[in-house]
């Protein structure tokens, strides 16, 4: 009995320091003492024993890279003050063994112990892709065309996967456009260029009000003497504050100029 607890506690020693577990996500590839990788996948729940040989990890569902600090260039030549994107992936993980051993191994990154399988090559399709977007839309177009650009960024992304072979190793889930900012010198040129086209619409409501005045005037022929009789009433009307403030000056009264002389009065 003490030999079976001796056991016991041994195994439970084993598990709990010289074991790895496989988390959901993610798949595991061995390593053996001689550093050869097998080429067996190990799923996810599995407990691995790491005391002979090692177990690497890889992460298989959701990766998400991030496309950050671009500056493409627009349909209209401008280069873009910061573009960025999220792009996420899946790994299909039947095929992680012969991924990690047949690929270029700066396609992978490392991170926490973790192997991210083709990281740094999706992170560079996604540029190439983005690059090419770009240059079909006018920068100040951009904002408004996200989701079609969205959509050609995954498209170009997933022909750049076909041929390497890997349309059905790697699924491309989302590609989501998180900012997009023109350059500084376009939406200035863009904000005078409003400004411009208030100020032209201002002054052709003005010149359309006249244009009706006008026609209206001609259209009554009682217009004119009218309009003429209230301009004069009005003189009239002002005249008297006008000769009281007059001093030394020539006086027009009903088109006859009257001079005048300004006088002192001494005490």
């Amino acid at each position: 009995m003490k030999r079976i607890l001796t056991l016991s506690i041994l195994a439970a020693a084993v598990l709990a320091t010289g074991c790895t577990r496989i988390e959901t996500g993610e798949v595991g590839l061995r390593v053996g003492f001689d550093k050869q990788v097998n080429t067996g996948e190990l799923l996810p729940g599995s407990f691995n024993q790491v005391i002979i040989g090692n177990v690497i990890t890889f992460p298989v569902k959701e990766i998400s890279v991030k496309v950050e600090d671009m500056t493409p260039l627009a349909k209209d030549n401008s280069t873009m003050k910061d573009f960025d994107a999220l792009i996420t992936y899946n790994i299909n993980q039947a095929q992680v063994a012969e991924i990690y051993n047949s690929k270029n191994r700066s396609f992978h990154a490392n991170h926490d112990g973790d192997v991210y399988l083709m990281y740094n090559y999706i992170f560079n399709a996604a540029r190439n892709a983005i690059y090419k977007a770009a240059r079909k839309y006018e920068a100040l177009e951009m904002g408004d065309a996200r989701q079609a650009m969205e959509t050609e960024i995954k498209e170009q992304i997933t022909r750049t996967l076909a041929e390497e072979k890997l349309d059905g190793t790697i699924v491309i889930g989302q590609v989501l456009i998180r900012n997009i900012v023109p350059a500084d010198s376009v939406v200035a040129s863009a904000n005078e260029l409003v400004k411009a086209k208030n100020e032209f619409k201002t002054e052709e409501v003005k010149v359309a009000t006249a244009r009706k005045r006008n026609e209206s005037m001609q259209a009554n022929p009682m217009a004119i003497p009218l309009l003429m009789a209230e301009a004069q009433a009005d003189a009239m009307r002002s005249l008297p504050g006008a000769i009281a403030n007059f001093k030394g000056q020539t006086l027009v009264i009903n088109g006859v100029v009257t001079p005048t002389v300004q006088t002192n009065n001494a005490k």
